[in-house]
C-alpha cells in the first residue's frame, strides 16, 4: 500500500487515542505492519490503555479507592506524555528556525559571496620538483658530469616533447631524460644571471589541453606550470630564488604558440 502522507509519531498517538478517521487508521495499520518495533510500542500503549479502561469501568472493583485514583492519574499521564512529545517536536522546530535566522543575520550565509576553490596541484608538478632537486644535487657533485649540450630536434624525436626557446641570457648546464609516471620527461638545469639556478621540466601527461600559467609551492620549491597541447611544462626554483618565476614561465609559454 502506498502512503499518501508519511506516518508521524503524532499519528501513532492519535491512533492509540482513536482520534483518526477510517482511511488514516488504515494507513497507520499498514505502516505498523511493515515496522514491527513501532507496532510493538503501539500495542504496549493500547494494552495499558485497555487495562486502565477496564479497571475504571468496572463497578465492582475489588481494589481500594487509592488504586482507582492511581489508575486515573496514570491514564492522564499517558495523554500528557503524548502532548509533551508533540510540544517537544514543536519546540525543536522553533529552535531550529530561530537559530537559522540568527545565523543568517550574523553570518549572512544566504547572500552571494565570493567562492574560493582549491585546485589540486597536478601530479606532474610534483615530479618536476623532484627532478629539480635531483638536477640541483647533480650540479653540486664534482663526480657527476653535466651534459649541457641540448638538441631540441633530438629530444623531440626521442620523446615527442617540444621544448620552448630560452632567453639568450639563460645558460643550460645539464639536460637529462628522466622516467616519470607519464613516460619519459625532460629535465633542463639552467643558470641565470646572478648565478641563480632554476630548472625547466616537460612531460606528456596523457591529456590534450591548453592551460595558462599557474603557481604552486611544493616542499621548499616554487613552481610555475602550464600545458600547451599534449605537453605540460613546469619552471621550478628553490623558494628563495623564485622571484619573477611566473613572468618567466609566461614568456616561455608564449614562445610555444
Amino acid at each position: 500500500m502506498t502512503l499518501t502522507d508519511p506516518i508521524l509519531p503524532g499519528d501513532l498517538d492519535a491512533y492509540i487515542d482513536e482520534q483518526l478517521d477510517v482511511s488514516r487508521r488504515i494507513e497507520v495499520e499498514a505502516y505498523l505492519s511493515e515496522y514491527p518495533e513501532a507496532a510493538a510500542r503501539v500495542m504496549a500503549d493500547l494494552r495499558v490503555r485497555g487495562e486502565l479502561r477496564l479497571a475504571l469501568a468496572r463497578s465492582d472493583v475489588h481494589g481500594r479507592p487509592a488504586t482507582r485514583e492511581a489508575a486515573r492519574r496514570l491514564q492522564g499521564a499517558l495523554s500528557n506524555r503524548r502532548l509533551f512529545r508533540a510540544f517537544q517536536r514543536f519546540a525543536a522546530a522553533l529552535a531550529l528556525v530561530t537559530i537559522g535566522w540568527a545565523a543568517n543575520g550574523y553570518l549572512k550565509p544566504f547572500e552571494p559571496r565570493e567562492v574560493i576553490a582549491s585546485v589540486p596541484t597536478p601530479a606532474f608538478v610534483e615530479e618536476a620538483v623532484r627532478a629539480h632537486g635531483t638536477a640541483m644535487l647533480r650540479g653540486r657533485m664534482p663526480s657527476q658530469h653535466e651534459a649541457p649540450d641540448f638538441d631540441a630536434g633530438d629530444v623531440r624525436a626521442a620523446t615527442g616533447i617540444v621544448m620552448p626557446d630560452l632567453p639568450d641570457d639563460w645558460q643550460v648546464t645539464d639536460v637529462q631524460i628522466f622516467p616519470s609516471a607519464f613516460g619519459p620527461s625532460v629535465e633542463m638545469a639552467i643558470r641565470q644571471e646572478g648565478d641563480s639556478r632554476i630548472s625547466l621540466f616537460a612531460v606528456r601527461p596523457g591529456t590534450f589541453s591548453v592551460e595558462p600559467v599557474s603557481e604552486a609551492q611544493v616542499a621548499d620549491a616554487q613552481a610555475s606550470y602550464w600545458q600547451s597541447g599534449d605537453v605540460a611544462y613546469a619552471l621550478v626554483a628553490d623558494h628563495g630564488n623564485a622571484a619573477d618565476l611566473k613572468q618567466q614561465a609566461e614568456a616561455l609559454a608564449r614562445n610555444l604558440r
